[in-house]
């Protein structure tokens, strides 16, 4: 399977996104902070809570994932099980998320700071690289026949 620069940006971006959320965690309530995850996640962190750090390690996690699974559709690791359901689905989150900004922007302007701006903006285009990928590696991707049985 040829490479595909689409997934390799998308899967590029999803691991420096995993990378991060582990430097948010080892960086610590200061870097909850400037990241935007929110006062209550930075007091949990402050407070030694397990609760902030299981949860930015569990994205980093699904972020990783999803990595793999880009370089996968891309031709740079082995192929993944359930590899177009899995990219389709990890398109749509990353559109999904990012679109979001517009019905808040219309229904609660008031709630849209920089952080939901940019980051809203930032996963549109994880998404758009996912989105694009997918579907030029497409035909490339569909189950590979079965051996047949000796």
């Amino acid at each position: 399977m040829p490479q595909n620069k689409w997934l390799i940006l998308g899967g590029s971006l999803s691991a420096l996104a995993a990378l991060l959320h582990v430097a948010v965690v080892l960086g610590g309530p200061d870097w909850y902070r400037f990241f935007g995850a929110g006062e209550a996640m930075a007091r949990g962190a402050e407070s030694g809570s397990l609760y902030p750090p299981l949860v930015t390690l569990g994205i980093a996690a699904i972020l990783g994932i999803w990595s793999a699974y880009a370089f996968a559709g891309a031709g740079l690791l082995r192929r993944l099980p359930l590899i177009r359901t899995a990219l389709v689905l990890i398109a749509a989150v990353y559109l999904l998320r990012g679109l979001s900004l517009f019905p808040a922007l219309i229904l609660r302007p008031d709630l849209v700071d920089s952080f939901a701006l940019w980051s809203s903006l930032i996963v549109l285009v994880y998404g758009a690289a996912y989105s694009i990928g997918t579907w030029k590696a497409w035909p490339a991707l569909r189950k590979p026949p079965r051996a047949a049985a000796s």
